[in-house]
């Protein structure tokens, strides 16, 4: 709209014209409304307890509907005053001028396109003195007397108007033959698209309807206080207030306590600065009940560019307050929620990717890591994270900040590894007494309270610390660690401490998780040790073995290998796997293990297969439910030197022979079923003539178990990396070479290499 009168809106309702008013065209600032929000809610139940409208933001309620206003002096027939809105439709037209004038300047015609003059036109009658309830006209400024503005429209902006008017000259006025005037307002109705009829003809009636509930008012600044001189109807009506009980007051008796008063400042000023302005107040009838007026106001200037007056328009818009005061509050209420929904979803997030990283190490040291860099920057700026020690002390520590690797976090570390958190220290309270320790407002002064060495505080305060949280580790009853969180700027909320409280919980769990696995760990490799012999020193050969269990839960199993030095001066090799991969097959191990020496010690040395069998019918006729496959050999030296392995096996993975120029056989000429399978089984013995020098190589499937391919792909594999060696003097890179081929541990994995010098 122009620049000086907006739309209709509440006003006068709101107060005196010299105490209401926003510039038109520029609504209230954001800022503004939400500074006014609170104020004029509670007010407007202070007023009316009544009232829908929550204690929440007035909402920007300035119409959307340009309102342009005329002057018109009666006894002339001249438009004296046009606002900015009025200025828009006819241009910069000079005034005074005849109103019929002003109409072809702004290609002013009827319905049907022909232009609007004489005695019989709307403006001429309003001019005459006689109200105008109110008709439609067309506005199209390319049937402009104007050439210029006619030439700058093609007629797409062309738009219906409802024109209204009345007198409004007081009997006061009358009665000192002062000038009469006449009031003319424009109201744009119908969209120029609109061809359809019907369309048409609802989109006046709505501006009928709109035009005779708008309140106008007309104050005379010249007077003391700037009191009414004439409101039309509508103001009475809306009101409640006749025109003798308003005429020569200023319209502030409309107002009350709950009428925001920061609306009334700048209602003032823009009628001290002779400008438009537009507001909503609260204000109330003349029977007490508040309602909510938009006002916009207007100087009127005469020809040397004196204010003679101002014109009010307004209009009682409380029921699209309280509409767009619900919307608010649903769109606050909806905002706040899917706040809350994400805030949710975020904390979950960030619970579950904890819970997948801390569960998925058993290194103490990594999971402190892990945390730290969970917890940074979600929740806090840096983080210092402890594990303690079976006496107390710190025996990992972990850090991590917002800005990467900080020198002072590493320093930090190196401080407290190796003693006790420091008596004092939130870190040992929260050990102490096992519960979460919250620090905020944390000043240079108040830290020193805190931290016992100068050398941690000047880390600390290079780092930065505004509020400390600490968070105990505990699980299964004791307290393996702490967990500090540190924000530089702002404090820590509840959801926060509770997000910490449980990643600490977590944290304490796995770790106490790693700590069972390391004792389980302990306890197995001891046990591991203590049934899988030392190699004993026999003349003429040289040996070396290797055992890796497959089981996560504890370094066991039930694979077995062995060297024994027989009476007769030959040596026993043995080698076999027994059903299972955990503690249970490892204690089987022991037992076939002692059996299968037993047997070998008296079992003579040329036949091994007689030593399975025998081993096969103590295994049933103890009932010890045991399968297992095994190879045992036994290397006799000749007396030129040379040596005769002979060899038996119940079901195991032949033996492979590394010669002394490096080539690799595979001894698979002989077969035997497994040991606990049947009884009365007979296995048979093969003998081998073997070169001095020679290695014999012995290994149980895990060797040779790969994803995907059968163990024969496999087996190949072994040979070729053996053969690859070349000549060697004893078994110790061949047993490396074995291992290396071993692939992600699918299965316990034994292997014994022995060479026959």
């Amino acid at each position: 709209m122009g620049a000086d009168l907006v739309v209709p809106t509440p006003a006068v309702a709101g107060g005196a014209h010299r105490d209401d008013a926003r510039a038109p065209g520029r609504g209230p600032s954001a800022a503004s409304v939400h500074a006014q929000s609170d104020a004029v809610a509670a007010a407007t139940q202070a007023a009316d307890p009544a009232s829908p409208v929550p204690s929440s933001a007035l909402p920007a309620i300035l119409g959307d509907v340009p309102v342009a206003v005329l002057l018109i002096d009666q006894s002339t027939g001249e438009v004296t005053f046009a606002n900015g809105a009025a200025m828009d439709l006819a241009g910069k037209v000079p005034l005074p001028v005849a109103t019929d004038s002003w109409g072809a300047a702004a290609g002013l015609t009827d319905l049907d396109g022909r232009p609007l003059a004489g005695t019989d036109a709307p403006l001429s009658r309003v001019a005459a003195g006689q109200p105008l309830a109110g008709e439609p006209v067309r506005l199209s400024p390319r049937r402009s007397d104007d050439r210029e503005r006619a030439g700058a429209h093609d007629g797409r902006d062309d738009q219906l108007l409802w024109v209204t008017g009345f007198p409004v000259t007081t009997p006061e006025a009358s009665a000192a033959d002062q000038q009469a005037l006449s009031l003319v307002v424009f109201l744009p109705v119908a969209d120029p698209e609109a061809r359809d009829g019907g369309v048409l003809l609802q989109r006046l009636r709505e501006g009928a309807v709109f035009a005779t509930d708008i309140c106008f008012t007309i104050s005379d600044p010249r007077q003391p206080d700037d009191p009414l001189v004439w409101v039309n109807p509508a103001f009475t009506r809306v009101t409640g207030y006749s025109l003798g009980e308003v005429v020569g007051r200023n319209c502030r008796f409309l107002q009350g306590p709950a009428t925001d008063p920061s609306a009334l400042e700048e209602l003032r000023a823009g009628l001290a600065a002779r400008r438009p302005v537009t507001v909503t107040l609260l204000n109330h009838r003349k029977d007490g009940t508040a309602f909510w007026n938009q006002l916009s106001v207007s100087p009127v200037l005469d020809g040397a560019g004196e204010l003679v007056s101002f014109v009010g328009v307004q209009a009682d818009v409380s029921q699209r307050v309280v509409a767009d005061a619900e919307r608010g509050r649903a769109l606050r209420a909806e905002t706040a929620a899917r706040e809350t929904a994400e805030q949710a979803q975020q904390r979950l997030l960030l619970m579950a990717e904890g819970t997948g990283q801390l569960t998925a190490t058993l290194d103490t040291g990594e999971l402190l890591d892990r945390l730290t860099g969970i917890c940074v920057p979600g929740l806090g700026d840096w983080a210092f994270a402890v594990g303690l020690d079976d006496h107390g002390q710190v025996g990992r520590a972990s850090a991590a900040h917002r800005d990467g690797d900080r020198p002072e976090l590493a320093a930090l570390v190196e401080l407290v590894t190796g003693r006790p958190p420091p008596a004092g220290s939130p870190a040992a309270a929260a050990i102490a007494d096992g519960t979460v320790g919250l620090l905020a407002d944390l000043t240079p002064q108040a830290l020193a309270g805190h931290v016992s060495t100068e050398a941690g505080r000047r880390l600390i305060e290079s780092l930065g610390m505004r509020a400390l949280l600490t968070v105990p580790m505990t699980a299964r009853g004791r307290t393996l660690g702490v967990l500090s969180l540190v924000r530089t700027g702002s404090p820590f909320a509840l959801d926060d401490v509770e997000v910490a409280t449980d990643l600490g919980r977590r944290a304490a769990m796995a770790m106490d998780n790693a700590r069972l696995y390391q004792l389980e760990q302990s306890v197995a490799e001891t046990l591991q040790r203590s049934l899988l012999p030392q190699l004993p020193d026999v003349p003429g050969v040289t040996a070396v073995a290797h055992y890796e269990a497959a089981s996560a839960g504890a370094a066991v199993g039930g694979d077995f290998y062995d060297l024994i030095a027989l009476p007769d001066g030959a040596v026993g090799i043995a080698i076999g796997d027994v059903a299972g991969h955990d503690i249970d097959a490892a204690a089987e191990m022991g037992q076939l293990r002692g059996l299968l020496r037993a047997c070998a010690y008296d079992g003579g040395s040329t036949e091994p297969g007689r030593v399975l069998d025998r081993l096969d019918r103590l295994v049933l006729g103890l009932g010890l439910r045991t399968l297992a496959t095994v190879t045992y050999a036994c290397a006799c030296r000749a007396e030129d030197g040379s040596w005769t392995l002979h060899v038996a096996t119940a079901g195991h993975p032949p033996l492979l022979v590394h010669a002394p120029d490096g080539a690799v056989r595979q001894l698979d000429d002989v077969r035997g079923l497994m040991i606990g399978v049947a009884d009365g089984a007979s296995r048979v013995s093969v003998a081998h003539h073997l070169p001095a020098g020679s290695t014999v190589l012995a290994y149980t499937d895990g060797l040779v178990e790969h994803r995907g391919p059968d163990l024969d792909v496999g087996t190949a594999q072994l040979m070729a990396a053996l053969a690859a060696v070349g000549p060697v003097t004893g078994p110790q890179e061949l047993c490396s070479t074995a291992m290396r081929q071993v692939d992600a541990r699918l299965d316990d994995t034994a292997c014994i290499g022995v060479t026959l010098h």
